[in-house]
């Protein structure tokens, strides 16, 4: 099974609200290892090398290496607690990975190919992302780290959904499996420009009305 990161971490011999604190002012953090059908193990990490870890997204979408009292597990993360105010990890939970056993994970959707696209080269227009990560269901060896979507032949005015993903052998998106095929990036025109456009139209109206205005006044006075 393919690891990305490697976790070192020690036994967490004491356990509570105040034990805990004191190990955050010490510079570590306290996690849990669960699942797998073996006993919950309560770790101690160390603190800036998470933070080094966590800045690089793929930390959060694949198979973690968690090296404790001499033995590997392959885990991925499941939640993870940041400080409020600080630059601060205070608590993980880690599930461990069998590899006969599907697992579920957000991955990050990568959108590429806009600015050559018809909707925005020519057409002038614009991208929103609706969504920016999905959930996939697949074994262990499966797991992307991301999932690209290709907006090179948008054109504007259209929508890209959950089905529209191409995936990799073995992989779902558990949203697709109960019946839900969200939009995911949408082609528009410029917010400016589709306020402007009204505008315009209105006052070319006002100027038309007024031509006629002016037409019907210039006829009653001939008749005179």
């Amino acid at each position: 099974m393919k690891t990305s990161f490697e976790l070192v971490a020690d036994p967490r011999e004491v356990q509570g609200k105040g034990a805990s604190r004191r190990l955050r002012r010490a510079g570590k953090v306290p996690a849990i290892l669960y699942g797998g059908g073996a006993e919950p193990v309560q770790l101690v990490l160390d603190q800036q090398n998470l933070l080094t870890m966590t800045a690089n997204e793929r930390f959060f979408s694949t198979i973690l290496s968690v090296k404790s009292g001499g033995k590997v597990q392959p885990a991925i993360l499941k939640d993870l607690q940041r400080h409020p105010a600080k630059n601060q990890i205070l608590h993980m939970d880690l599930l461990r990975v069998l590899e006969d056993e599907k697992i579920r994970m957000m991955v990050p959707l990568h959108f590429v190919g806009a600015a050559g696209s018809p909707g925005v080269k020519t057409q002038g227009g614009s991208v929103s992302h609706l969504l920016n990560e999905a959930e996939v269901s697949c074994l262990p060896k499966d797991l992307p780290e991301s999932l690209v979507v290709d907006l090179s032949e948008m054109e504007i005015n259209q929508m890209k959904r959950l089905s529209d993903i191409p995936l990799p052998e073995g992989v779902e998106l558990t949203a697709l499996t109960h019946g839900r095929d969200e939009a995911i990036v949408s082609m528009h025109r410029p917010r400016a420009e589709e306020a402007e456009a009204p505008a315009a139209a209105a006052a070319a109206g006002g100027d038309a009305k007024k031509d006629e205005a002016a037409a019907g006044a210039k006829k009653d006075a001939g008749k005179k």
